[in-house]
């Protein structure tokens, strides 16, 4: 069932946290953030919606991380019981096959998914440098399949815009994928 992510909560805190990649290398938020903002993606390896734009995530990470100086982290909280697909050694092979150029990190716990918020893969956050939330929105017009390559980059024209003022734009369509699959007893 597709979910969509709720109306963008401007300034919001920065959510601080600490989470391992599949090698096991702990990354605390402080060595994510980047001078001008930061970008968290809830994101998965099996989800549909994550499949059909990953190419576009990565074109744009790496343009957000080069030229507009802000930094990228993509997290995976989902139970990886029930979604094997999703677990650290493939969350490794995905991204090396995918030449990420930010960490991609592995919430055991969906503590970190909790206190953001996420609700869905993929839910983009975009902060600013103050570390105050200006864009929770859609990747582009795509859904479970991508939307033509000529489709408006929103989050990252987004991007752009807090890099360049602090201030994200007004009007935002939420973002739609798979759930995020929580753990039972969580």
């Amino acid at each position: 069932m597709a979910v969509t992510t709720p109306v963008c909560d401007f300034d919001a805190p920065f959510v601080d946290f600490t989470v391992p990649d599949p090698r096991g290398h702990i990354w605390p938020a402080s060595d994510i953030r980047g001078k001008r903002g930061t970008l968290v993606i809830f994101m998965c390896n099996h989800c549909p919606y994550v499949r059909s734009i990953l190419p576009r995530i990565v074109r744009d990470a790496a343009e957000l991380q080069d030229r507009y100086g802000i930094g990228v982290v993509g997290i995976s909280s989902n139970d990886i019981n029930r979604y094997p697909e999703d677990s650290p050694k493939l969350m490794g092979r995905l991204a090396s096959a995918h030449k990420f150029t930010f960490p991609y990190l592995y919430d055991e716990h969906q503590a970190v998914a909790r206190a953001f918020g996420a609700e869905c893969t993929p839910d983009f956050f975009g902060y600013n440098a103050d570390d105050r939330l200006q864009y929770r929105g859609r990747l582009d017009a795509s859904g479970r399949i991508a939307a033509p390559e000529t489709a408006r980059r929103e989050l990252f024209d987004a991007m752009v815009m807090i890099a360049n003022t602090g201030v994200g734009p007004k009007d935002q369509i939420p973002s739609m994928g798979c759930s995020i699959k929580w753990k039972p007893d969580s």
